[in-house]
């Protein structure tokens, strides 16, 4: 029986530790994309010696770094024949304005366009295998006030919860474009609120949204229990149907009405494939 081939950024903690034991647990060959070679090689030893599976890789991988993420997807291309799920689960948010190598806002590069480079440079493998894209979000895309004038914040007074909605409003909006574009191509593609986690996601905050993430503790759940919704769309079968929809837990659920914005993500899908294209090798 063939392997489920499943491809997992941010798999070196949290949910995306939890996800790729799952995966590999239920039979999948589990390829890590990890910024940190070694805590990504320990999490490797680790998984194999927790489901005895034989079947897990690391490949170096720094979503700051637009070159690594088209060396990543070269590696892959270079010793995969297809890929049949790619959890695009990686993010972060900032207190304060960084930039990636490549001079792109920090939050707009790490959970965006890295993704979007990472999907656009694997689209042969996730075509061949009839893939499915999940894209982890979160319903912190509700407070999101797109500015596609000012997409690197570089205009005006940084916000860094506004600013990572408005990356995970993002991903809601890739989703939606990659369901749309590539499903005809056997591609599906899903978007998914985690729940509150109880992770190291927030470290770093300070003022109004270290109070918050301080208030809202007691409520979080485990990274196990965040895990499920990934688990599940990279698992259940007979849901293609629901290709483009944004779920809670293992459900849709209706997002905020920007994002169904279509000139919004057609914009989005726009510039994104503009600033993407000196590391395109399709």
């Amino acid at each position: 029986m063939p392997f489920t081939t499943t491809v997992i950024t941010g798999a070196t903690s949290g949910i995306g530790k939890e996800t790729a034991m799952a995966l590999a647990k239920k039979g999948h060959a589990v390829y890590m994309l990890v910024r940190d070679m070694k805590k990504g090689e320990e999490l490797r030893q680790e998984i194999i010696a927790d489901t005895k599976s034989k079947h897990v890789y690391v490949v170096e991988c720094d979503l700051a770094d637009m070159e690594s993420v088209q060396n990543a997807a070269g590696i892959l291309k270079s010793g995969l024949m297809a890929v049949n799920v790619l959890i695009n689960n990686a993010g972060g948010i900032f207190a304060e304005r960084r930039e990636s190598k490549d001079g792109y806002e920090m939050t707009f590069a790490v959970n965006h366009l890295s993704h979007f480079l990472l999907v656009n440079n694997l689209l042969p493998l996730l075509q061949k295998g009839q893939a499915r894209i999940i894209n982890v979000s979160s319903e912190a895309h509700r407070m999101a006030k797109p500015n596609f004038n000012d997409l690197q914040w570089a205009k005006r007074p940084y916000a860094a919860w506004k600013a990572y909605g408005t990356a995970k409003l993002f991903n809601i909006y890739f989703t939606r474009s990659l369901a749309l574009k590539y499903g005809p191509k056997g591609i599906s593609a899903f978007a998914l609120h985690p729940g509150l986690v109880n992770t190291g996601f927030g470290t770093g905050l300070t003022g109004i949204g270290n109070i918050l993430m301080w208030l809202a503790r007691p409520f979080m759940i485990s990274a196990e229990s965040g895990s499920k919704t990934t688990i599940y769309l990279a698992t259940a079968a007979r849901i293609d149907a629901k290709s483009g929809k944004y779920f809670k837990n293992c459900h849709p659920a209706d997002p905020s009405a920007k994002a169904t914005d279509e000139l919004g993500r057609n914009r989005l899908w726009d510039l994104s494939m503009e600033m993407i294209k000196p590391f395109t090798d399709n």
